[in-house]
């Protein structure tokens, strides 16, 4: 039986002080990939920054990757963070240095010492996703599919447990959407837990799994038809 990645019980989720969604109770196991749907503003992404505890939790128990969120100190957010990989939107590159240089500052800031070590990870990550001949590159000189998967590259520097993708497809075509959709399957497929928060319901379509929906204040998991 896999293990508990994400658990949330009666949990309730603020925005500073504005109740953003109540009652949760969701459990993901490791290896799922679990989608969560849901119109503009029903608080998927506080859902998510919950997890990363960029929100703390409030109100409720929550577990994340063996974190407690209700008891966790501030300084150990950063050690439940290189459990987890966050993949935004808007791919959130520094634009200053080229594609190795965003990727090393990351393994740096997380601690990371050993150049050999660090330019094997990098190397490592840019093959998982088709980059490794980009290394050099800027940003801005890359397609939007392209840095974005630069950034799911970056998510996984750590080996994270769970990646946690926030509308990775937002800003991108349909035939891009889907070959970002393929690298996060393959990814998916080696073992690791995804929650992909979408509005792209062609995809889910596409990529049938497990459908969570925030809607009015609550979290619930929906049957693929109803999607």
């Amino acid at each position: 039986m896999s293990e508990t990645i994400v658990r949330l019980d009666q949990a309730s989720i603020f925005q500073k002080d504005n109740l953003i969604l109540q009652d949760v109770n969701v459990e993901m196991r490791q290896g799922e990939f679990v989608y969560l749907i849901g119109k503009t503003g029903s608080g998927k992404s506080s859902f998510m920054k919950t997890l990363y505890a960029d929100i703390p939790l409030q109100e409720g128990t929550g577990q994340v990757a063996g974190f407690d969120l209700e008891k966790l100190p501030e300084s150990d957010i950063p050690f439940l963070r290189r459990k987890l990989g966050v993949v935004f939107q808007d791919f959130k590159l520094l634009p200053d240095r080229n594609i190795d240089q965003n990727l090393r500052f990351v393994l740096k800031a997380t601690g990371w010492k050993d150049k050999e070590k660090m330019d094997a990870r990098i190397k490592e990550v840019l093959e998982k996703v088709a980059m490794d001949t980009k290394d050099f590159k800027f940003p801005h000189e890359l397609s939007g599919g392209e840095q974005q998967r630069v950034a799911i590259a970056r998510a996984l520097l750590n080996d994270p447990e769970l990646i946690i993708a926030d509308e990775p497809t937002g800003n991108l075509d349909p035939q891009t959407s889907v070959e970002v959709m393929k690298v996060l399957q393959e990814i998916h497929q080696s073992g690791r837990s995804i929650l992909m928060a979408t509005h792209d319901y062609a995809l889910i379509l596409k990529f049938p799994a497990k459908t969570l929906k925030c809607d009015e204040g609550k979290v619930f998991e929906v049957v693929q038809k109803s999607v």
